[in-house]
């Protein structure tokens, strides 16, 4: 970590209390003005009256943990803009989501993706899927960020990361608990505008010390300033492992994972649900010029001798920008920025986490459980699944950095769910028994996969986590397809309503009329990104 901490200032203390109380209150408050929103889906799915804009600036807020400003920074001072694949790649599958998801999602009204699993498949993939979704979300969504946020905040301001992991997670969780879905959204939005403000401020003030486009290309490599590498490249992020490996983790990310996608299933309506993943799709556009390109500024500021002393672990180049670059009330604000991004990540896991549990197990079990019941119980496991991702954090500092950690793990859950999931509604032969013996030897291989790579000294696994996804994805299909052959069923009328006939149907729903058409704005997201794409090659 740094050698010294911020001396922190009275207004910079001022603004980050001021911003926890603001926060913490806005969400018991949205949680609690009205007492409908305790009952129920109102209370896990924000009664499904979420609009576009609040869809969008959610998602990507739930997204955005401080494990991105603290990797990403890292990632970019080390290895210049190929980790922004993860960022501008995810642009392409949101697309997905709005297209062919999103749709099959808001007319079956499912309350959540495993249940919408069982109307496509049966109840055994339900619960498998409900059971690996609560997984993830406790120890990727949180665990992650939970530890993260901990490392930062020792490296500002000196605080013990135990200290931080607890007092960061009881306040996220205390909201969370009393407002559910809508306290999430709610504050998610205004965390959103927090973050990107923050990240924004600490961006500009470093790219105009740096001297510009023209200043930063002078001090570094020109690789650095590209997101497609070639083989063998220091990143470790070939193209073919971008375009092989990334369609599998993002789909099973954008499209199919509990936590994200909850506030889609809480969309007022089709429309509101497609605009709403576009909308986070645009603003994706961001974190490679204000999370990744800082990290190559400061590189560039470090080799221009325009900053005092020297960066001695990348780790702490975020640490290490904030102390040398901002001023007095703005230190304030991007602390709490950090803030944001860690508490609208980990209380959007701990509501999904509730939902989960709530309606695929609990109620599976006691069928006639009340809606006050069943909110009572998602608090129950909404504070009991804090508790395992604050026991479970610390260890996050195993992997050599915290990023590489999250997207392994990542990369070894999602390919038997991807498939399952594109099978589902893309292929009407795909059978129940074929997604299940998918999802089981799929888990079974990434599990195995996982604890080679993890003690790759003594296992000698060299194959990175990228290719390792899309050749278990590889594996998965071929497990779904032989055993749907093999064991072919009748699709029932619900199930042929949630399979996408041919995949140009997906444009046939009407949309806003103008700009605001669904259709309209995929195209130019695609248009866009395949520009930014080429510009940056």
């Amino acid at each position: 970590m740094l050698a010294s901490t911020i001396n922190i200032s009275g207004m910079d203390l001022f603004i980050i209390v001021a911003y926890l109380v603001f926060v913490v209150g806005l969400g018991c408050w949205s949680g609690l003005r009205n007492r409908k929103d305790s009952e129920g889906k109102d209370y896990f799915l924000a009664g499904r009256t979420l609009r576009w804009h609040v869809i969008g600036l959610a998602l990507f807020s739930t997204n955005i943990s401080t494990v991105h400003l603290v990797s990403l920074a890292e990632q970019g001072y080390k290895n210049g803009l190929a980790y922004g694949n993860f960022e501008w790649m995810a642009a392409f599958t949101l697309i997905l989501l709005a297209l062919f998801f999103a749709p099959f999602y808001i007319r079956a009204r499912v309350s959540t993706l495993p249940d919408f699993l069982e109307k496509r498949y049966n109840k055994a993939c339900r619960n498998w899927l409900a059971g690996m979704s609560i997984v993830s979300a406790i120890f990727i969504h949180i665990g992650f960020s939970l530890y993260a946020g901990a490392v930062v905040l020792r490296g500002l301001f000196g605080i013990n990361i135990w200290t931080s992991i607890i007092v960061t997670a009881v306040l996220t969780g205390v909201y969370t608990i009393i407002g559910g879905l809508m306290a999430v959204v709610i504050t998610e939005s205004v965390q959103t505008i927090i973050l990107l403000t923050g990240a924004i401020c600490l961006t500009v003030i470093s790219y105009v010390k740096a001297g510009g486009w023209g200043g930063i290309a002078e001090m570094v490599e020109p690789v650095k300033l590209t997101v497609l590498r070639p083989h063998g490249d220091a990143s470790g992020l070939p193209w073919y492992a971008v375009f092989l490996g990334y369609p599998i983790i993002g789909i099973w990310y954008w499209c199919t994972d509990q936590t994200i996608v909850q506030r889609v299933l809480g969309a007022k309506d089709e429309n509101h649900a497609r605009v709403g993943a576009l909308f986070a799709g645009f603003i994706k556009i961001l974190p490679v010029f204000i999370f990744v390109f800082p990290g190559l500024i400061c590189l560039a500021l470090i080799r221009q001798g325009a900053v005092p002393g020297d960066l001695t672990d990348p780790a702490d180049t975020y640490s290490f920008m904030i102390t040398h670059l901002l001023p007095k009330g703005l230190t304030g604000i991007v602390a709490a920025a950090l803030l944001a991004a860690l508490m609208s990540t980990v209380s959007g896991a701990l509501n999904s986490i509730a939902t989960l549990f709530s309606f695929d197990l609990y109620k599976q079990l006691r069928p006639h459980t009340p809606n006050e019941k069943l909110v009572f119980v998602g608090r129950i496991v909404t504070f009991i699944g804090m508790l395992l991702a604050i026991a479970w954090s610390p260890l996050v500092g195993r992997y050599e950095t915290i990023f590489d950690g999250i997207i392994a793990m990542i990369c070894y859950l999602s390919p038997p769910i991807t498939v399952v999931f594109m099978a589902g509604v893309f292929w009407k032969r795909a059978t129940s028994g074929g997604a299940f013996a998918a999802l089981i030897v799929g888990s079974l291989l990434g599990l195995i996969v996982f604890f080679l790579d993890l003690f790759k000294e003594a296992t000698g696994w060299n194959i990175p986590s990228m290719m390792a996804s899309f050749y278990l994805a590889v594996i998965c299909s071929i497990v779904l397809i032989v055993v749907s052959l093999l064991r072919p069923e009748d699709l029932t009328t619900e199930k042929t309503t949630l399979i996408w006939d041919r995949p140009l149907d997906c444009l046939k729903a009407r949309g806003w009329p103008g700009i605001g058409d669904y259709r309209v704005l995929s195209a130019i997201l695609f248009v866009v990104m395949v520009v930014l794409y080429i510009l940056f090659s």
